[in-house]
């Protein structure tokens, strides 16, 4: 199994919240890679290679990013043995590729054959979260039907469904439907769906029929890389692995609430998720 860590937006959310911050407390985070962010003791993304890598999951991954970052990621790659970057060789949030198309440049580039774990470079999961115990529901899943894939949910509040794709399953934790963003009165559904997918390889081709059948439709319609997941549904199974919660850094308030629990809760050393 390969590792994709999308890292190639540009955080622009976040980077406007530290431009409007007028504390200064913030300043340093001017211009960083939200991958990048200092999150307790290491950057956010390293706290993914250090699980990756302890876990044993893949034997390989890769960091897609973008020509505005690619030199600091190239920078903080340096210091580990199994990780490679490719930038999308785009330089603004306007000209972006999306979520999806950075996924297929990398398995194009690296001419991935191999399951495929993607992971979004801003998210990070609470300490219960552990690598061996997604391998392991993979494994069972792939053992009845090699098709299969798998996703994370966690329940959330009913007022922030309108803020995440949601999942439907049935009796089996078999995805039926993802509604994306949807009013708490059109699904009974709380189950949020963060970016963290196993795509089967038997899977992995379908990344090219997405993207035909999208090519002339708006960036937002292919961005997101749930946009693919909702599509993939209806055609191969695809199934849940239940988690507690996440942390999604998207502006200032979210990385802050991030960072305080790292170094309150995970400084002692101890494995995360692995």
């Amino acid at each position: 199994m390969k590792a994709v860590i999308l890292a190639a937006g540009y955080g622009t959310r976040l980077q406007r919240d530290v431009a409007a911050d007028s504390s200064g407390r913030f300043a340093h985070l001017a211009g960083t890679a939200k991958p990048l962010l200092p999150v307790g003791r290491c950057a956010l993304i390293t706290h993914w290679v250090h699980a990756l890598t302890a876990s044993g999951s893949v034997d390989g991954i890769y960091v897609v990013t973008n020509a505005l970052y690619h030199a600091a990621f190239e920078e903080w790659a340096s210091h580990f043995t199994n990780v490679k970057i490719l930038s999308d060789q785009t330089r603004s949030n306007d000209g972006r590729l999306g979520a999806v198309a950075c996924l297929q440049l990398a398995v194009k580039h690296f001419n991935i054959e191999d399951h495929v774990l993607v992971i979004g470079g801003d998210t990070l999961f609470k300490e219960d979260f552990s690598l061996g115990e997604v391998k392991e529901r993979f494994s069972d899943l792939q053992a009845k039907c090699e098709d299969s894939c798998l996703v994370l949910s966690y329940q959330c509040k009913e007022e922030e469904t309108q803020k995440y794709g949601i999942l439907e399953v049935d009796s089996d934790l078999r995805v039926l439907c993802m509604k994306e963003k949807p009013l708490p009165s059109e699904t009974k559904s709380r189950r949020a769906c963060p970016c963290f997918y196993i795509f089967s390889k038997k899977s992995i081709p379908l990344l090219d029929a997405f993207l035909e059948e999208k090519k002339e439709a708006p960036i937002e319609k292919k961005d997101a890389p749930g946009n693919f997941v909702s599509w993939l549904i209806p055609r191969k199974p695809v199934y849940i692995h239940q988690i507690s919660g996440r942390f999604d850094v998207g502006n200032l308030p979210s990385y802050t609430e991030c960072d305080l629990y790292f170094r309150k809760n995970l400084q002692d050393g101890r494995p995360y998720m692995v």
